[in-house]
């Protein structure tokens, strides 16, 4: 599903984000990528829908070296994966439904289907009752569960999200990172990049730690076992 084989970025300054990640995640995996701010985690995931290109080094997403295809071919390989923000990236003026349906107007779907499956979407994330609210007028909370209906509104396999509870409380957080097992169970691979050590120890998922440039990979059952738990790793 993906794959990172010895790769690494640096930017057009010389500052060097990433020196070499190694790491394969599976389809159907549910997978954290947890760092200290700065560390890369946002890096890495960008390369994943090619946001950015690795300085060196390879990444195969669903089969494509996302590093070698054309400028033209980079929306068709976003069609086949969701991407969730920490500040949401939606449209203001305008409904959930609209939010949720212009992922895909885009590429000319049928009206009927477009409305089957945001009402489909609305209702794993709990949010079909305000199908018809303009987004400024939702809580922070709902705003980001809008945009996970987003994400996923096209059937595509794998979610990726880049500090999704990083504006929320942790109450609603919490309830972000259980639609995100939800979507799992479901058979979505996930990618969540999170500095929040709770949401690793309370989900037990596998994590890949980014460390100075480089990964620590392994299933845990409390971080502290790879000594990483301490405020100086994970904190902000």
């Amino acid at each position: 599903m993906i794959e990172f084989r010895s790769v690494g970025f640096s930017y057009p300054n010389g500052v060097r984000a990433l020196s070499a990640i190694n790491a394969t995640i599976q389809k159907g995996e549910f997978v954290f990528i947890a760092g200290p701010t700065g560390s890369g985690k946002s890096t890495a995931l960008k390369m994943i829908y090619r946001e950015l290109k690795p300085t060196f080094g390879e990444i195969w997403v669903n089969g494509l070296n996302v590093g070698t295809i054309p400028p033209k071919r980079i929306p068709y390989l976003r069609r086949t994966l969701g991407v969730v923000f920490e500040d949401f990236k939606l449209l203001h003026g305008r409904t959930v439904f609209q939010n949720v349906a212009y992922a895909l107007e885009v590429v000319g779907t049928d009206r009927h289907e477009i409305e089957r499956q945001v009402g489909r979407a609305l209702q794993l994330v709990a949010l079909g009752h305000k199908a018809d609210q303009n987004v400024e007028h939702l809580s922070g909370g709902e705003q980001q569960r809008t945009s996970i209906a987003r994400a996923i509104v096209n059937g595509s396999n794998l979610l990726i999200a880049d500090e999704p509870t990083g504006h929320l409380d942790a109450e609603t957080g919490w309830e972000i990172m259980q639609i995100f097992e939800q979507i799992n169970k479901e058979g979505a691979t996930v990618v969540v990049a999170t500095h929040n050590i709770d949401w690793i120890e309370r989900l037990q998922k596998r994590v890949i730690f980014i460390y100075e440039g480089e990964t620590i990979e392994k299933y845990i059952k409390g971080a502290n076992r790879l000594g990483l738990s301490n405020s100086s790793v994970l904190s902000p």
